[in-house]
């Protein structure tokens, strides 16, 4: 693709003497925008002696994960989510910071804050990036690469982080382009370059190829998109069922979800407390999963998905902890909201601690119909959301006693892989 398709700018580039014309963004109204290495860009304001170093946010006992890690950092292969142990193996000189929650939150409220005075069509996709249609601003602000240079200069400016905007026709397009750009950059793929931008790129980096899907997909000779757009449509839903008409979809870039504004810090949650109090894990997790499945019925009956999963313990001395992970894709189901609450449960460390009080709550919420869920090579089209979605009718149907598979001394999820 050209120079005149693709741009790549600094903050707040656009035309002016001795600049370079931004790409051709007619009939791209879509903006995804992403903050770079949040977590650790926000905790470096309070350190900057440690710009241009390895730095892993993340709890540094035998059970924390990496939260973030600044570029320096990933070079030696660290990610989020992966536990800090492989980490600091991977790394060990990097400085491991524990994270500040408060502090992130405070300026992913300034962020959207932009986002929101640019347009109302803003659908946060997490606390460090969104989707924004920007077509009803473009008489009032410009071009969308100009309103992408406008953002990017306004949340350097105001909150001393960099951020990644891709910029196309599409949501799908639009994403792909932003981590494409990354760190600090600005990508515009025109409507009419679509194909030529996707072709080329290995077949991972299409929306909902997981790894095992990837597997298969190498296993048929399929290694690019411009590979897999070339496999009859029919042929690939023979091969994978209903995930192959959406990843011939893909290939060929069609991707005709709207941005869907929602409010992002909307949350459901349930807590119990005990009438005496608790250390017994074995108890505790019955707990979570009886929670859980209040938490699950709840947003589906509301039409909600969410990707943060949080956790409060209480304990006899009433010192509470909260413990959350955003999840990488939205869900309403207990089985996944359960599996990561005993995580989140594991690791705050409080095995034979007496506690009075647990509660699960998930935040993050988008509408259910909007969510992206990712494809698995042989996943059945119905599963374990459906049978909780059966339940639910059940319980409508007999009653609230009819159906409770909390109650029983086992998990129903014992002997599953998590």
């Amino acid at each position: 693709m050209s120079r005149k398709q693709v741009l790549r700018s600094e903050p707040g580039q656009g035309p002016g003497p001795g600049r370079a014309p931004l790409a051709d963004d007619t009939g791209c109204p879509i903006l995804h925008v992403d903050m770079d290495a949040f977590f650790a860009s926000v905790e470096l304001l309070d350190r900057p002696e440690l710009k241009g170093t390895p730095v892993i946010i993340g709890a540094a006992g035998a059970r924390g994960v990496v939260l973030s890690a600044t570029y320096e950092a990933r070079a030696y292969g660290v990610h989020s989510a992966m536990p800090m142990t492989r980490a600091r193996r991977l790394c060990p000189q990097a400085v491991i910071i524990p994270p500040s929650h408060g502090k992130y939150s405070a300026v992913s409220k300034g962020v959207m804050e932009i986002f929101h005075a640019i347009t109302p069509e803003v659908e946060p996709i997490s606390s460090d990036e969104a989707f924004l249609d920007v077509g009803g601003a473009l008489r009032r602000l410009g071009p969308s690469a100009e309103i992408a240079a406008l953002i990017r200069a306004q949340v350097a400016e105001r909150h001393g982080i960099t951020c990644s905007v891709g910029v196309a026709s599409s949501k799908f397009v639009a994403k792909l382009a932003s981590r494409h750009c990354k760190p600090d950059g600005l990508l515009v793929i025109p409507a009419g370059g679509v194909v030529e931008f996707l072709h080329p790129l290995p077949v991972a980096a299409l929306w909902g190829v997981g790894e095992r899907t990837e597997q298969a997909l190498v296993r048929l000779g399929i290694k690019t998109v411009g590979d897999l757009a070339q496999v009859p449509p029919s042929t690939l839903q023979r091969e994978f069922g209903a995930a192959g008409a959406h990843l011939a979809a893909l290939a060929w870039g069609r991707d005709d979800r709207r941005v869907t504004p929602h409010v992002p810090d909307k949350s459901i949650g349930a807590e119990e407390t005990f009438s005496h109090d608790v250390d017994d894990p074995e108890a505790i997790r019955r707990e979570l999963l009886r929670l859980s499945e209040r938490v699950a019925a709840r947003l589906r009956s509301g039409g909600h998905v969410g990707r943060t999963v949080s956790v409060k313990l209480r304990r006899s001395d009433f010192t509470t902890i909260t413990r959350s992970r955003t999840l990488r894709e939205a869900t309403d189901v207990a089985k996944e909201i359960y599996a990561t609450a005993c995580d989140l449960y594991g690791a705050a460390g409080l095995d034979r601690v007496r506690l009075r009080l647990v509660g699960v709550r998930v935040e993050n919420l988008r509408p259910a119909g909007t969510a992206t869920r990712q494809l698995g090579l042989g996943e059945r089209e119905t599963g374990w959301r459906e049978a909780e979605m059966a339940m639910d009718k059940a319980m409508r149907r007999f009653g609230p006693e009819a159906v409770r598979p909390a109650s029983l001394v086992r998990s129903p999820f014992d002997g599953i892989d998590l």
